[in-house]
């Protein structure tokens, strides 16, 4: 065996598995399969506890290369006015001045600028995060968990965890730091199929 075909099987060998998954599925346009999509958060609450608050309304852009994948873009729109933490009282406060101040910010973005692979099925997804008007790049440690033919809808389908872990005083989120926690634990896990099916 040659040389040069030993190195083109070695280089093939340690293609991330993440790449050779997504061709099963093709190019195109994929937002939210939206019964299966879900954006959480967590912090530390005095030290007592680590609750868990949710946004229920959000979107999600992908515009997805088969051929080549890490030239995908990936958008997130997030309504911070759906925060819900299951308090109303505490709902009311999230959404007020002191934090996501929805009244004058009524939209959270995240828009990808580039994809870096890493081992079998994950990626680094950077990007930018805007929350209150105040952009700061960020990186989501990504994982695809399937992609193919969906057995019941009958479509493509691709679905992800992505999580992450950022200060919010960065974002202009400070209140009630040290007693509540600056760090935030956030994670994705959705379900994406072809656009206007």
């Amino acid at each position: 065996m040659s040389k040069l075909l030993v190195k083109v099987l070695a280089a093939m060998t340690v293609l991330p598995s993440f790449a050779l998954a997504a061709i099963e599925v093709p190019s195109g346009h994929y937002v939210l399969e939206p019964t299966h999509a879900y954006i959480t958060f967590s912090y530390s609450h005095l030290g007592f506890s680590t609750p868990h608050v949710a946004f229920t309304e959000f979107e999600v852009d992908l515009q997805f290369d088969a051929n080549k994948p890490e030239a995908s873009t990936l958008n997130v729109s997030i309504d911070p006015s759906s925060v819900e933490s299951r308090v109303d009282e505490f709902n009311e406060h999230l959404v007020g001045e002191r934090f996501f101040d929805t009244a004058n910010h009524p939209t959270i973005t995240f828009k990808s600028t580039s994809i870096e692979f890493d081992g079998e099925h994950n990626a680094k997804v950077t990007g930018n995060l805007t929350i209150k008007g105040q952009s700061h790049p960020v990186s989501l440690n990504t994982t695809l968990n399937k992609a193919g033919n969906h057995p019941m809808l009958k479509k493509p389908m691709m679905g992800f965890n992505a999580e992450m872990t950022l200060p919010r005083s960065q974002w202009g989120l400070g209140y009630a730091i040290p007693m509540v926690g600056d760090d935030v634990n956030l994670f994705i896990t959705v379900e994406l199929m072809p656009a206007g099916e």
